[in-house]
């Protein structure tokens, strides 16, 4: 039993050593969150949301967050989802974070996996508060990365959202 509690632990770290290594940043500092960010494929959105799945008049459009570079970001209105190609995790990738504007209802953001017998899974990590000023979100716990070498994340909007910028943290805190 023990070893087969093992053997699930560690098959994330397998898959993570078939990923390349992505650039680092220290994106949330100004924030004083001292962690080193990965960023997510295309989610800055400047050359569109290639891998991502947008879906129910989700779109990539004009405006940005005015804390990096850039013209684009998702926009979510109500009854529509973005979700992220899959991204490469292991148990030291704890948190996704992102920036994001919305008004009306909460904004929740969920992972996607399969696990070690193949079945897929989709659980809430979180969710962001609305507000009409681009900032950042909270750090949200991956939590996928306990049962999987690659996740995904959905941000499904019941009201009008913009995200831009999604990083994940691919080091512990600290």
């Amino acid at each position: 039993m023990t070893l087969a509690v093992m053997m699930l632990l560690a098959l994330p770290a397998l898959a993570r050593a078939d990923c390349p290594a992505l650039p680092l940043e220290r994106t949330f500092l100004p924030w004083l969150d001292t962690a080193w960010y990965e960023a997510v494929p295309a989610g800055s959105f400047e050359s569109g949301a290639a891998g991502w799945s947008l879906a129910r008049g989700a779109a990539v459009g004009d405006g940005n967050d005015p804390f990096l570079a850039g013209s684009h970001s998702v926009w979510l209105p109500a009854g529509s989802s973005a979700t992220t190609p899959p991204i490469c995790v292991d148990l030291a990738h704890p948190t996704i974070r992102f920036f994001a504007r919305g008004s009306g209802a909460p904004l929740p953001v969920s992972v996607l996996f399969r696990d070690a017998l193949g079945q897929s899974h989709e659980l809430p990590v979180g969710s962001v508060t609305p507000g009409s000023d681009w900032a950042p979100s909270l750090p949200l716990a991956v939590v996928g990365n306990l049962l999987s070498g690659q996740v995904s994340f959905r941000f499904a909007s019941a009201s009008t959202w913009q995200i831009d910028d999604v990083y994940v943290d691919p080091y512990s805190k600290g």
